[in-house]
Formats: C-alpha cells, structure tokens, sequence
C-alpha cells in the first residue's frame, strides 16, 4: 500500500504479517459487483493489493489479474498466501498506457497526499482503455491527517473527492457512503467510488 510517504510504507512493512492476519479472509463486499460489471477474463490491475484476499477473488472470477503494492512485505504474504504473482510497485511508478480494462484499488489511494492525487488519478486513467472502470475507496474526512497508528491518510469529504474524480477525466458510476472500521479501530464514514472511463471510439 502507501502513497510515498514514510511512515506509512514503514508501517505496512512492519506490521505487514499480523495485519494480514487480523483482517478478515473474505473479499472486499464491494468487489463481486464491480467485477459483475467488467467483460468476462479481461486485464484488471489490483493497486495495493496487501495480503491478496481482493486478488485471490478476482482470479477466483476469472480475471486476468496484474497485483501491485507498494511495500513489498506485503507482496510476499499475497503471494505466499495465494500464489498471486504479486509485484512491487507504488502508485507513482504506474506508467502503463491503456493496458488495463479495469482498476480495483480497494482502502488504499486514501494514502496518497491530497496534492499527488490528481497525479495518480490521471496515471489510473491513462492505463485503462476507453471504457474501462476504476473502483477507489476512502475514508471520509475534513482535510489531511494521520490516523492514530501514524498512517497517512487524505480524508476528503464526499464532494472534493467526487470532483477531483471529475476533473481527472472519470464518470462517476457510483458513489456510496457506508461506515466502515479502520485498522486503528476509529469507525467513521467511508466513500465507495466507481467510474468510468469515456469510451471516446
């Protein structure tokens, strides 16, 4: 996971066996519906795929999966865990240009300093094809913080993190609030987002 800062790749680098232990063995609630809206077996790249249990569902389905995380103790557990083929590599190292027809990128761009966002967003959209779809979520917030276990977070309210979706190319699809706890314990409103990417064929 991670956005580049210190502290937290430190973190997840650290702690990454028994944070692969503690959360639960199942897939994200939201990723059979989003996976339900891609084509059969297309390319689809996991960002911050931590212990892999989002991975391991997405080949599960049928997908051809591209998993990615930051820190690579956390690519280790993945691939030991479920044989992933995991890779190292944060989210400013994406370059790829439409090779992928979907991006999942479930609990970890909230990582990622609200002034290298955008950045990473218009990285996101140049590596989807026309058409392709995005799913991101983050916890909900009033500017930029860490949390109490010193990770980094962005905590954007639903409008600015709606917008800035918008003003890096994205259609929203779905936007939907939910309460959800965090590794720290906090429970507080999170933003499930999926998009689109302009089929401009």
């Amino acid at each position: 996971m991670g956005g580049g800062d210190p502290a937290t790749l430190a973190f997840y680098q650290a702690q990454a066996p028994r944070y692969t232990l503690s959360f639960g063995q199942a897939p994200s609630r939201h990723l059979d519906p989003f996976l339900d809206r891609l084509e059969p077996g297309v390319r689809v790249l996991e960002l911050g795929c931590g212990g892999g249990r989002d991975g391991a569902r997405i080949v599960e389905r049928g997908f051809d999966l591209d998993a990615t995380d930051g820190v690579s103790a956390m690519v280790r557990k993945a691939n030991e865990r479920f044989d992933l083929g995991a890779r190292v590599m944060r989210f400013d190292e994406l370059d790829a240009v439409s090779a992928y027809d979907a991006v999942w990128a479930h609990a970890c761009l909230l990582h990622v300093p609200r002034m290298n966002l955008h950045g990473v967003l218009a990285a996101i959209r140049t590596a989807l094809k026309p058409g392709g779809w995005h799913y991101a979520s983050y916890k909900l917030g009033s500017g930029e913080g860490r949390c109490l276990l010193g990770r980094l977070h962005n905590f954007p309210d639903a409008a600015w993190i709606e917008s800035v979706y918008r003003d890096a190319g994205f259609v929203i699809a779905a936007s939907e609030v939910f309460r959800g706890e965090g590794a720290d314990g906090t429970v507080r409103d999170w933003i499930a987002l999926t998009v689109k990417v302009e089929d401009r064929s």
